[in-house]
């Protein structure tokens, strides 16, 4: 396995506490086959990367686009910070080459598998936040997915959930999606909605919002997001 120096180089990088970017990169697997190691799993790291990784996008979005309202804000964060944009982000680093994976997520071709790459890529920034605050994490996170920026400003804005998950549905089951209002609170100047997307009877995700249309692409992605887990377990 190539050395987590040669990766710091590749990162452009220098860590003052090296356990955190050996931490970033212990898998699960790795564990239940190595009981004894006194590091923890990268889930954790994970878990505060993906916080620092959306105030990131979230914020470069909010100067970006100054005219674009808060619903179109929350789609275009959540296409930034998917699985699939941050497994690319992850593979351009090499990120699957350090991986430490027990030996049957290895066999099994773990070191390529998107849903490792973006974790591994959202505990990194959870280490760099760690070492060295949340600038270190921002300018890292600003270089390492300036493709996706790009890629962004040159495209114009994605299809919204909705209709993401309305072609999903289609092709899969040849059907298409309803939504159906569970909650209302709050007074008039402040509702707040929930909204249930079904198909075929069953619910598939749940959202809300201040509108019901903002209610409406929340519960879609969150279909959309059970949809890929399913198909990676």
């Amino acid at each position: 396995m190539p050395d987590r120096k040669e990766l710091e180089s590749r990162l452009s990088l220098k860590f003052k506490d090296r356990s955190l970017l050996k931490q970033a990169l212990i898998h699960t697997s790795y564990l239940n086959e190595n009981p004894g190691i006194d590091t923890g799993s990268n889930e954790r790291l994970e878990f505060l990367g993906d916080a620092a990784l959306g105030i990131v996008v979230a914020h470069q979005l909010y100067l970006e686009y100054p005219d674009v309202d808060e619903g179109k804000l929350t789609e275009l964060r959540a296409h930034l910070v998917r699985r699939d944009t941050l497994a690319r982000a992850a593979a351009r680093l090499e990120l699957g080459e350090y991986l430490q994976l027990g030996r049957g997520e290895d066999a099994a071709g773990g070191r390529k598998r998107p849903t490792n790459l973006a974790r591994a890529y959202e505990a990194l920034v959870g280490a760099i936040f760690l070492d060295g605050g949340l600038p270190r994490a921002r300018a890292f996170i600003k270089r390492t997915l300036a493709d996706e920026f790009q890629k962004l400003r040159q495209s114009g804005m994605p299809h919204d959930p909705k209709s993401r998950l309305q072609e999903v549905i289609q092709s899969k089951w040849q059907t298409t999606p309803s939504y159906k209002v569970l909650k209302t609170e709050g007074p008039d100047h402040a509702r707040r909605f929930t909204v249930q997307v079904i198909v075929s009877g069953k619910p598939l995700g749940t959202g809300e919002g201040r509108s019901k249309q903002m209610a409406e692409k929340a519960a879609a992605q969150q279909a959309l997001n059970d949809i890929e887990r399913q198909e990676i377990a």
